[in-house]
């Protein structure tokens, strides 16, 4: 995505998530291009990609609405997460992974340890956990065999913030951010040893367990939700591909 695209499409994540753009405000093309100082061709893309993951509503006539996200929402769509990346971790570890995911497996947690060893984590290094642990799941659930579970979790992603893909951070508090995410990446070297060992039962509850460790997004955007400044959305999906915008 160009950088006038990228930029329109934070910057309304970080809107909505900090309640900038209200639950059931409508929002239209022209006056977001005004106020963002872009064309209306990335908001339109914008606007789309928002309505796929659930944070906006195409109204019947033009423009969309500000969906209303509750915490429990959220929860409940990371729950059933959970189970359906608990189910693709035991058939992993049932079927057994070949010598290709278990380097790439393994290339992901040498990362993160990287990434925590110094004892914080930096705006930068959560970015690029961000991308590792999308990678680690996506091998997990192709490592599963099992297609099913990958369209499952399609339909679930669209629901705010059930994707692994997006992960709420808190820059005020990057202390508690550090240990929420270590303890993350500690279940995955958790979760690596069940699959080598063949062990589905202990994967599946691992993977289901972990999966709550993304609980914190139902307090961050609760009815009393950080300051919009200290929040960042950090999301990544079909439309950070690169594509050509005005």
């Amino acid at each position: 995505m160009s950088k006038p695209g990228q930029r329109v499409l934070i910057a309304l994540r970080k809107m909505i998530a900090s309640g900038e753009l209200a639950a059931g405000e409508r929002i239209a093309e022209i006056p977001t291009a005004e106020l963002l100082e872009v064309s209306r061709t990335p908001v339109r893309i914008a606007f789309r990609t928002l309505e796929q993951e659930g944070l906006l509503v195409k109204c019947a006539g033009r423009g969309y609405t500000v969906r209303a996200v509750s915490p429990a929402d959220i929860a409940g769509a990371v729950e059933v997460r959970g189970v359906l990346e608990g189910l693709a971790a035991r058939q992993a570890a049932e079927r057994g992974i070949d010598a290709e995911v278990h380097q790439a497996l393994q290339q992901c947690l040498e990362q993160g340890d990287r990434l925590f060893a110094k004892g914080h984590v930096l705006e930068e290094d959560l970015e690029a956990y961000h991308d590792l642990n999308m990678r680690f799941h996506q091998l997990i659930l192709a490592a599963s065999g099992n297609p099913a579970i990958a369209a499952a979790l399609a339909r679930n992603d669209h629901l705010p913030f059930a994707s692994v893909s997006s992960l709420a951070v808190d820059l005020h508090d990057m202390v508690r951010e550090y240990r929420r995410f270590n303890f993350a990446h500690m279940q995955h070297h958790a979760v690596f040893d069940a699959l080598v060992n063949g062990q589905g039962a202990r994967a599946e509850a691992i993977m289901r367990e972990h999966a709550n460790a993304t609980l914190r997004y139902a307090e961050i955007f609760g009815p009393t939700p950080v300051a919009s400044e200290g929040l960042k959305v950090i999301h990544k999906g079909a439309a950070d591909e690169d594509r050509s915008l005005d």
